[in-house]
């Protein structure tokens, strides 16, 4: 970004996207006293995260369930800023469950990290005594995994050559870690993998405990809308962005919309990559647009499907379980997490990553698929009655994260002055998630902020390692 003189007025920036990135962007810039203008071409906030009345079945849902982690420290920076942090629902425990009911839990214990979670890894059914020995093997080759070392292997070739077992690709590797990264294990980069596997379970206990909104993902973001009104921000929903110009004499963008133009002094790219790549052709001559263009063509999506069915009566009281050796990965029990819905029965959430052949199915294909394998790990659903379902395809739902994709993730910094970037697909070090967009915004901010306010820093550092840990990562 170009700098700028330090003015004692509030200068005006325009945020374009109204997912997480964008908001904490936007809500970081308010706070540092910056007038906002921020431009969403839904009538909501949220992005991908986001919910709505499904028409179908008469219920407000969500369109994917989304997960946190303890060690995603800029997107819980950035729930304590809009006031909504004591609306998550927090675990340390993942219950493993095979066909037929048998269970396992991972979890923490009073070990130091990284040997916390050995205890219950050790007894877990769900894996053979070949299985917890090939992992015990992985665990240690990557404590000694740079990720600052590039690399262009796949994790399915990494999985190979430290002797993974059948079993411990399947039930972990594939399961958990390609399935937190939804992509297949060949189309997955080994530091990413590494970096998973590190943070869930290896820093400390606190990076690992899991977290989901207790309730609907637009009402979870509706306090960055009321943050943002409160910080005398100006939001432009229903308001698709056209094109985009610069002035240079007068140091001022110019955004062309449907519905009229907004002006402002610095300007921040908040968007999926698919829509900057609609933007771009819009955007002012730079000299390094093509390259950005060329950067963005490179990537590629991954769908994720949920299955959401409503039983007249209790099927499990387990708020979330992975589901092993079936098509249906993850088990979410919104009458549990979400206790408000006073629903007498049962509303489970069923989530399908890391696969496109599932995405294709017609929505009853998919439907009865999951009844069915449902029913293999809970045998009270035969009894039950379906009394509404839903197939909800997020097709958008993340980029993928091969070998080589650090090498096209852009830097903050945009080919245009006062402008920068930001989504969870620019180089924050993080996959396709919540926090990389959080990131990615509070990077974005930072930024701008180093140019006129020296005291505003958004960016939220890393969990510490704990325990052992502290000795060991580098």
């Amino acid at each position: 970004m170009h700098a700028t003189s330090k003015q004692s007025e509030p200068s005006t920036v325009t945020v374009i996207g109204g997912g997480v990135s964008g908001m904490s962007a936007a809500c970081a810039l308010a706070e540092a006293g910056y007038r906002v203008q921020l431009v969403e071409r839904r009538g909501y906030l949220g992005g991908r995260a986001s919910s709505y009345l499904h028409p179908g079945v008469d219920e407000v849902i969500d369109n994917c369930q989304h997960v946190l982690f303890g060690c995603c420290t800029n997107l819980i920076g950035f729930y304590k800023r809009i006031g909504v942090e004591k609306k998550i629902h927090w675990t340390k425990e993942m219950t493993m469950i095979e066909p037929g009911g048998r269970r396992s839990k991972l979890g923490p214990s009073l070990l130091p990290a990284p040997l916390h979670g050995l205890p219950k890894l050790l007894s877990a059914h769900a894996f053979t005594r070949a299985d917890k020995l090939a992992l015990a093997r992985a665990f240690s080759a990557i404590l000694k995994f740079d990720p600052r070392v590039p690399s262009t292997e796949s994790l399915s070739a990494w999985l190979i050559r430290n002797n993974q077992t059948p079993g411990a690709i399947e039930r972990f590797w594939r399961l958990v870690i390609a399935s937190a990264l939804n992509a297949d294990l060949d189309a997955i980069a080994v530091p990413y993998a590494a970096k998973v596997i590190r943070e869930l379970f290896m820093n400390s206990a606190e990076a690992g405990k899991m977290g989901m909104s207790s309730v609907p993902l637009s009402e979870l973001y509706a306090g960055a809308a009321r943050f943002l009104r409160d910080k005398g921000a100006e939001l432009h929903l229903n308001t698709n962005v056209e094109s985009a110009e610069w002035d240079e004499e007068v140091s001022q963008w110019t955004i062309n919309t449907r519905t009229g133009t907004l002006v402002s002094e610095f300007l921040i790219i908040a968007l999926p990559f698919e829509a900057m790549q609609k933007l771009l052709p819009h955007m002012p001559p730079a000299p390094h647009g093509e390259e950005l263009a060329r950067k963005v063509d490179r990537f590629e999506h991954w769908p994720i499907c949920s299955v959401h069915l409503w039983f007249d009566r209790e099927i499990t009281d387990l708020p979330h379980a992975v589901l092993l050796d079936r098509e249906i990965h993850w088990m979410y029990n919104k009458s549990v997490l979400q206790p408000w819905r006073k629903h007498k029965g049962s509303y489970l959430e069923l989530v399908q990553s890391a696969s496109r052949k599932f995405a294709t199915l017609e929505r009853q294909q998919a439907i009865d698929q999951a009844l069915s394998e449902l029913a293999e790990f809970f045998p009270v659903i035969k009894e039950a009655h379906l009394e509404k379902a839903a197939l909800i395809k997020e097709i958008r739902a993340t980029f993928g994260v091969p070998p080589g994709i650090d090498g096209v993730r852009p830097p903050t910094a945009a080919p245009w002055p006062n402008c920068l970037l930001a989504g969870d697909w620019v180089s924050t070090g993080w996959p396709s998630t919540m926090e990389s967009a959080a990131r990615s915004g509070h990077l974005a901010a930072d930024a701008l902020c180093a140019s006129r306010i020296e005291d505003f820093r958004f960016l939220e550092p890393d969990l510490k390692p704990q325990g052992l840990m502290k000795l060991i990562a580098r």
